[in-house]
């Protein structure tokens, strides 16, 4: 007690005047510290927010479609540095410091939003979406349990058993995760653990060795992944096919739906999933073609027996405690490794809310049918060579600069070729104009690979590509 008495004991109005103002009569010090008040300023963090928002309105959301801003401000690595203040110092720095900062962290981004980018899988600004990351970064919520975050659990309950419902299932389960790649990693324990559901008590080592294909070594099929929408080259797996496979076998199909997901939107094109009702799982990323913002990641689950619980569960008895006044069935976060999840179907929700089921689809569709124009303009245009005919929203093409444009396609040719889609990029990335991304794949050497996603890509930024690309490379 004496020790608690030294800690801790009341201080005159001129110490506490020293610590925090305004003072506080008859303040309390512990350690060193006056534990009387808040500490924070909150009307100038009130201000702070203020002009924070009114910084983004003007430099990022007014500025999303204007095509005559540059999509990035490219620097190399050292430089940025030297623009960058990203030192942390002893003391904080005031807020007009901070603005300035919150500036150059804009000036210097990548603008994802600009009509002009196509260099991945995501791109462009909904609004809907945008508010609804505000909220959910305001409120700060974990989804684990209802008795923390009761709108957004049950906001996730709908969204799921809406995409349930496009997928064709009656039933099912699903779960909101942090990419793509965790829900393939979900699905890949699910299908494990349905095959050997002792794994969590007896571990790897008691069990046969597992693999993902048939093998002919005596170990133990029990999954086969199906993609729709390939990353690259925007391919679907014959699904029904597949499924007959996995049925004859007693298989688990999981479909990674990722990036193709979306299709299932659309009245005209969800063919590309012909069969994906009869997959064990689904992995379908919202934040792709419908927008949603990263990360907006589902799994989804056929089985409705609580395999997903059962799998996963560690029963927390500081989280899931079975005597709470509600239904704890609405504490869903024990079907999650992760303990802390973020609210992110709320986006998803907020968009659905907005524009509705047929305003996705016209999202779906329009995306699709720009992609179809740029195919007809490749195939017109000297120099450009489609790679493949797409089946989805990817568009991949060389472009063969003059130089080339006589060789004969030997050796020789496509070493060159190898070096033009690099150099192209260089080119657009240092002058702004537009991003686009290249690889090789399968043999083929480096192509660009055009994806539409944004509402706000217009047909004049189709043909801005092709003239752009062409600009840039025509001298090579």
């Amino acid at each position: 007690m004496s020790g608690d008495a030294d800690r801790r004991h009341p201080v005159d109005g001129d110490i506490g005047q020293q610590e925090m103002a305004p003072s506080k009569k008859g303040a309390v010090l512990v350690d060193g510290i006056i534990l009387n008040g808040p500490t924070t300023d909150a009307k100038a963090g009130e201000k702070f927010v203020e002009e924070a928002c009114r910084l983004i309105m003007d430099e990022v959301v007014r500025k999303a479609t204007d095509i005559h801003e540059k999509v990035c401000e490219w620097q190399s690595p050292e430089q940025l540095k030297q623009l960058l203040d990203l030192e942390m110092r002893d003391t904080g720095e005031p807020q007009d410091r901070l603005l300035e900062l919150c500036q150059d962290v804009i000036r210097y981004s990548v603008k994802t939003n600009h009509p002009r980018f196509f260099n991945q899988l995501y791109a462009g600004l909904d609004y809907y979406s945008l508010v609804a990351r505000f909220i959910t970064e305001a409120l700060n919520p974990s989804v684990y349990t209802y008795e923390v975050s009761p709108v957004f659990l049950l906001v996730e309950e709908a969204v799921l058993k809406k995409m349930i419902e496009f997928i064709g299932w009656k039933e099912g389960d699903g779960i909101f995760n942090p990419g793509g790649s965790v829900s393939n990693m979900y699905a890949m324990n699910l299908a494990r653990y349905k095959y050997c559901p002792n794994i969590k008590e007896k571990g790897l080592s008691g069990l046969p060795r597992f693999v993902v294909f048939t093998s002919a070594e005596g170990a133990a099929p029990f999954l086969v992944c199906a993609t729709s929408g390939t990353t690259v080259l925007g391919a679907f797996d014959p699904l029904d096919e597949i499924a007959d496979i996995c049925e004859r076998h007693g298989l688990w199909l999981h479909v990674d739906a990722s990036w193709g997901g979306s299709a299932l939107l659309s009245r005209k094109h969800r063919k590309l999933l012909h069969g994906i009702h009869r997959a064990d799982s689904v992995a379908w990323n919202p934040h792709k073609m419908l927008m949603a913002g990263i990360q907006c990641c589902a799994l989804l689950v056929k089985d409705h027996s609580d395999l997903l619980k059962k799998c996963y569960s560690a029963n927390a008895s500081y989280l899931f405690q079975q005597d709470k006044f509600y239904d704890v069935s609405y504490d869903t976060g024990d079907k999650s490794i992760q303990c802390s999840r973020r609210p992110d179907a709320f986006k998803f929700w907020m968009i659905w809310k907005a524009l509705g089921t047929l305003g996705l689809e016209e999202r779906v569709n329009r995306a699709l049918a720009l992609s179809r124009y740029l195919v007809d303009e490749i195939k017109k245009r000297e120099g450009f060579k489609l790679l493949m005919e797409p089946e989805y929203a990817n568009i991949c093409f060389w472009y063969i600069p003059p130089s080339l444009r006589e060789m004969e396609e030997g050796p020789e040719f496509w070493a060159k070729l190898n070096l033009v889609a690099p150099a192209i990029k260089e080119r657009m990335m240092k002058k702004g104009s537009l991003m686009l991304g290249y690889q090789p794949h399968r043999g083929k050497v480096n192509f660009f690979r055009q994806v539409v996603i944004s509402p706000q890509v217009r047909r004049e930024d189709m043909d801005f590509l092709l003239d752009e690309i062409d600009l840039l490379g025509r001298d090579m």
